[in-house]
């Protein structure tokens, strides 16, 4: 009995599964080419390397805004779909346009204007002899690059966010690996350049430049794909067609979402300010998070994934009026993406010594690297449940709740915590990490308590 409280049937893992599997695929090999992209970067020298993973922080908090302004009119799309209500569909779809494009704006002015200053905060003199004005350098050209791949990023995840939606995950699969390998096969060559042909080595620009056409390939797979099967995509006829949205549906969509732009807004902000907290200790310490980051990215995929996973199937189970079975389909959810972590956590940990080797860095940065891998690792079961219990009650509009969940505790206990340490303290890096990433202990018993009581549990899409 207890087994099965807690364990699904064979149906209940291929439904997983068909859900789950094609938004794995689309991220390990999106976030394994990123990795080959971070070590080619690496291999011109730590310096390019850092100016990149800098760059890249502050491109993740855009990145963030526009998944979490996406977010609140997804919970709307998943219900409406769960409701078989194209209209309200049609609706979401052009919603999320507005927010994307209000976002483009307001970061493009923001990156253009303080890029640099913004890539200075992180600059600071540690222990090797390491250029922090070529760094600047670095990062500034490779922003400005990227940059251009800001708005197709922005329309890729409207479209692909509608599509996982409303049960098509494949797609936005295939636009994402063949993104990758454009990226994989231009950043070789614009890197490293090809002499023969008269392509010159570029860089930190080449691959900025390889990004934008990869970002750019998969945008336009998403919309052909989408506009040309409106048979199984029937909410996109007629969406350009007008722009209105119900005045109704509107506020519902900004009361549910505005909590999780400004969530995931926080959120990200809140881990660069962690990450320029750790960069107090040198610029080695820049490098070794940027390989631990992305290294540590590709095993996450797996909690990621789940965590998307128990957004779409609890969130049209809600919108079906299932109540019960969505609280007990979302604990064995939350069971299996623990167990699956805890698994992909064991192998990370093994691999964490052997993994910054392949860069071409200094003995300090891989072994600091190392560390801060294996500590990851250790925490990846525990941040697996704090995953899933963020997206389950995202899943019932609780969106106030999880903005306290997630951000708030990030600025009300991890920034002031790292902050502390990196100014007043001269704790080992490593013994930062492990205090603040500690923290989330009592993040896993806050959200144990809050999907125990099932305050997360609403239909938001019912006939009033």
């Amino acid at each position: 009995m207890i087994l099965k409280k807690y364990f699904g049937d064979r149906a209940f893992y291929r439904r997983l599964l068909s859900v789950m599997a094609p938004i794995l695929v689309q991220n390990v090999i999106t976030n394994f080419v990123s990795l080959l992209d971070n070590v080619m970067v690496g291999q011109v020298g730590t310096e390019p390397m850092s100016g990149v993973a800098i760059v890249n922080q502050l491109l993740f908090v855009f990145n963030l805004c526009i998944f979490g302004g996406l977010a609140g009119a997804g919970i709307f799309t998943a219900q409406f779909y769960g409701k078989r209500e194209n209209d309200g569909i049609r609706h979401t779809f052009r919603i999320k346009l507005y927010i994307a494009l209000i976002s483009l704006s307001v970061f493009s002015a923001i990156f253009i204007f303080f890029g640099g200053n913004l890539i200075s905060l992180f600059l600071h003199e540690g222990k090797e002899d390491l250029d922090l004005a070529a760094t600047l350098g670095y990062g500034i050209s490779y922003l400005h690059v990227m940059l251009f791949g800001t708005v197709p990023f922005a329309v890729t995840q409207v479209y692909s966010s509608t599509l996982r939606e409303t049960g098509e995950t494949v797609l936005p699969m295939k636009a994402g690996i063949a993104a990758v390998f454009v990226n994989l096969a231009l950043n070789y060559v614009l890197i490293f350049g090809v002499a023969p042909l008269g392509i010159p080595a570029l860089g930190v620009v080449g691959a900025a430049a390889a990004t934008v056409a990869a970002r750019v390939t998969e945008c336009l797979i998403v919309i052909v794909w989408t506009h040309k099967n409106r048979d199984r995509n029937p909410y996109i006829v007629g969406v350009y067609r007008s722009p209105f949205v119900p005045a109704n549906l509107l506020r519902q969509v900004a009361v549910i979402g505005a909590p999780l732009l400004c969530n995931e807004l926080l959120w990200a902000s809140g881990m660069t300010v962690l990450n320029q907290c750790y960069s107090v200790r040198g610029l080695e310490v820049v490098s070794a998070l940027n390989i631990s980051t992305t290294v540590a990215d590709l095993f996450f995929c797996a909690f990621f994934a789940m965590g998307t996973t128990v957004s779409i199937i609890v969130g049209q189970l809600l919108g079906a009026g299932e109540t019960e079975r969505a609280v007990d389909e979302n604990r064995k959810l939350i069971v299996f993406a623990v167990l699956l972590s805890a698994a992909v956590g064991a192998v990370m940990a093994a691999l964490a010594p052997f993994i910054p080797k392949i860069y071409n860095t200094t003995d300090t940065v891989r072994e600091l690297a190392s560390r801060l891998l294996t500590v990851s690792a250790v925490m990846m079961p525990l941040n697996a449940f704090v995953n899933s219990s963020y997206f389950t009650l995202r899943s019932g509009g609780k969106t106030v709740i999880t903005f306290i969940f997630d951000s708030g505790f990030v600025w009300a206990l991890c920034v002031p915590v790292a902050f502390l340490l990196s100014r007043f303290t001269e704790l080992y890096v490593v013994y930062m990490f492990i205090c603040v990433e500690g923290l989330n202990i009592i993040k896993a018993a806050l959200g144990f308590y809050l999907v125990k009581s099932r305050r997360w549990v609403n239909n938001l899409v019912e006939e009033k």
